[in-house]
């Protein structure tokens, strides 16, 4: 039963690692930052791929504490995932030699433990502390006393990645969550590692895929922000009304296109309605003479999430010409544009416009005082 659950484990690790590093290796071809995550989860594919080939040995194995296989294992593991912060935007090369530099205590660990293998050392079998104890002077327990403290450091790198990360101001703000996050784990696997718990290995294995698998689509959210946003035409006078039939596919797509003609009519010749930041679907649907269910489909029609996003839209561009005009200097003044709250009036416009308020009224600020 455990080979089965741990062969599903595994293999399902393996195949949304698969998954991560197609995504992120396309990504990387236009940002580098996406060129560490790329490698990163190509490594963790192949290492579970290939452990889901052996789940009878790993099932059956008892190598005790302290184990160097499973003390390697950890040591790469720690490595791997504290090496975001090199993943920032950089050249390529200069991303591979940090790397490398990075890793050069890891290598040299491992080639001296290869070395002593080779010249005949035998493995010590621990298995509680008091054998610990009475063999803590022999080269292969020292050894492994080494490669536990190198992955403690690769932890503590891990633990200050939230700090890092905030030094950069474009860094998203869930990144320091799951840097978080990522060091608990790591901490929750190294008990696991150094005792050999099968069953908490394989909880680390979900936790971990689950990990990667959130900082992928929450890289693709904030890439689905920069995409363009729907052209808002300005018609010149008020649309005619839709037809009255609706059964044919083009009369139905034709009447959501002249119902959103209406609609938008109504938007640009009554700024003064939505400027108030108690305007919303209710009140639009009641000014339009549609219900939720046609404003809905006529907005959506034409490439708008919802009818806030909608609204939205109109306020942004409003308050764009507010600063442009110096009516505008604040943050806090920029609630004249029908906005409700500080937080919300940030939001819309950073989703909109792909910048920060407070960077776009720093420009006009520094425009001004050019002048």
């Amino acid at each position: 039963m455990i080979e089965d659950t741990l062969f599903i484990v595994l293999g399902g690790a393996a195949v949304v690692h698969f998954v991560i590093t197609i995504v992120m290796a396309l990504f990387a071809r236009h940002r580098v930052q996406y060129l560490a995550l790329a490698w990163v989860n190509g490594i963790f594919c192949c290492t579970t791929l290939v452990a889901s080939l052996f789940v009878h040995d790993i099932a059956a194995g008892q190598p005790g504490i302290l184990h160097p296989g499973m003390l390697l294992a950890l040591l790469a593991a720690c490595f791997l995932q504290s090496i975001y912060p090199l993943g920032v935007p950089m050249p390529g090369f200069l991303q591979w030699e940090r790397m490398w530099r990075y890793a050069r205590p890891i290598l040299l660990l491992v080639v001296i433990y290869a070395m002593a293998a080779m010249m005949g050392s035998k493995i010590v079998y621990v298995y509680s502390f008091h054998d610990l104890v009475k063999n803590i002077l022999s080269g292969d327990i020292m050894m492994r006393l080494c490669i536990l403290a190198l992955s403690i450091y690769y932890i503590a790198n891990i633990f200050m990645l939230p700090r890092r990360l905030a030094r950069h101001t474009s860094v998203p703000p869930y990144l320091l969550g799951y840097s978080l996050v990522l060091g608990l784990s790591v901490v929750f696997y190294t008990y696991a590692a150094i005792f050999y718990d099968l069953y908490l290995l394989s909880v680390y294995v979900v936790i971990f895929t689950l990990l990667n698998l959130y900082l992928m689509l929450r890289t693709l959210e904030s890439l689905a922000l920069q995409l363009p946003r729907p052209v808002i035409e300005e018609p010149a006078e008020e649309p005619a009304e839709e037809p009255a039939e609706e059964t044919p596919q083009d009369d139905f797509n034709e009447a959501n296109r002249i119902r959103f003609q209406r609609i938008n009519y109504w938007m640009q010749t009554h700024r003064k309605e939505w400027k108030d930041s108690t305007f919303g679907r209710d009140r639009l649907c009641q000014a339009v003479g549609y219900n939720r269910h046609l404003v809905l489909q006529s907005i959506r029609s034409q490439g708008f999430n919802n009818v806030h996003d909608y609204i939205n839209s109109f306020r942004v561009a409003e308050l764009k010409r507010m600063i442009v005009r110096g009516d505008v200097k604040t943050v806090k003044e920029a609630l004249d544009a029908g906005f409700g709250t500080t937080k919300t009036v940030r939001t819309c416009f950073q989703m909109v416009e792909g910048i920060t308020l407070d960077d776009f009224l720093a420009q006009y600020q520094t425009a001004d005082r050019t002048d």
